[in-house]
């Protein structure tokens, strides 16, 4: 069942188009993530999903009716559509208890239930000034869960957090959108928020969406180097060493990941490589070798390699 509708948004700002015919559904309870670089228009397009920015041109529809954009609102917003800042305040010298009852229209234990899943019940008596920047993210959350929204907007939710507390919110998101059934929106510029998480991905930059798909899709098929370069290192493989690899460059990718590569003792003469540094990242080390006037990264589980080692460059199976 689709619950969003986005149609031919467009919108301009500073003489150039910030948004351009911008067209997308998300389905109910589908995880949808928005990635792109700084300034590619992702914010903007959530401010108007939310109804909080006027669009030039387009709808956004929720549930078969039309959002009202901010310029015919005397309070612009939608009730059922929650937005997240990444710049949120919290009002100073209160409790957190405070807070949260003043917005408060749930019984005690659907509250109580609400706090649980935000990981907050242990904070109601707190003021403001006493909390980490990760559970001042979970309150602002809670306060806009309470009004029950069927939609949930999240703007750069974890660019201020370390991995402590972007863990907790992580596993907050999940159990928001599973065990409340709020269907949400991510933006994020970290693919290691992004891959893991959502059903669908829409790639966007400078106003403009450049791929949409599923995060396999996207990862291992991206349409460009700039999508390739959002979700981690890759390579750009030569038609010359295409056609050492068996691979005829007409009809294959030319972007391949590091994991795409192995590296073996010997093979083909021709497909010797020499290490030029590697770099140990715990579970993994990454390889970079020197072949056919090529620079390729190499992602790999053996950690004896050495700088100016010579060995056999293969695509994995």
């Amino acid at each position: 069942m689709t619950l969003l509708k986005v149609a031919e948004i467009s919108k301009e700002g500073d003489g150039h188009l910030v948004l351009d015919n911008i067209n997308f559904v998300q389905k109910k309870g589908q995880r949808l993530a928005i990635v792109g670089e700084t300034g590619s228009g992702k914010s903007t397009l959530l401010k108007i999903i939310a109804g909080l920015v006027q669009q030039d041109k387009g709808n956004v529809w929720l549930e078969g009716e039309r959002v009202i954009g901010a310029a015919d609102r005397l309070v612009p917003g939608h009730p059922s559509i929650a937005y997240l800042s990444q710049y949120f305040e919290l009002q100073k010298f209160l409790t957190v208890d405070q807070i949260l009852t003043y917005a408060n229209h749930l019984s005690e234990n659907e509250a109580n239930e609400l706090f649980r899943i935000c990981q907050i019940d242990h904070l109601l008596k707190r003021k403001t000034d006493q909390l980490s920047g990760g559970e001042k993210q979970r309150i602002a959350m809670a306060r806009l869960l309470i009004s029950s929204p069927k939609l949930l907007l999240l703007d750069e939710p974890f660019s201020h957090l370390d991995m402590v507390h972007k863990n907790i919110l992580k596993s907050v998101i999940d159990d928001v959108s599973r065990t409340l059934k709020i269907t949400c929106i991510l933006v994020s510029h970290d693919p290691n928020d992004t891959l893991s998480w959502a059903d669908k991905i829409l790639v966007l930059r400078e106003g403009r969406v450049l791929q949409g798909g599923t995060p396999e899709k996207i990862y291992k098929a991206p349409v460009n180097e700039y999508v390739a370069g959002l979700f981690g290192k890759f390579n750009v493989v030569s038609s010359e060493l295409l056609k050492l690899l068996s691979l005829k460059a007409a009809k294959s990718r030319v972007i391949f990941r590091p994991e795409d590569f192995k590296l073996l003792p010997k093979g083909k003469k021709e497909l010797n490589c020499k290490v030029t540094s590697v770099q140990f990242f715990g579970s993994y080390t990454e390889v970079v070798v020197e072949i056919v006037r090529t620079t390729i990264v190499v992602r790999t589980r053996h950690h004896k390699i050495k700088k100016g080692d010579v060995l056999y460059l293969s695509l994995r199976d």
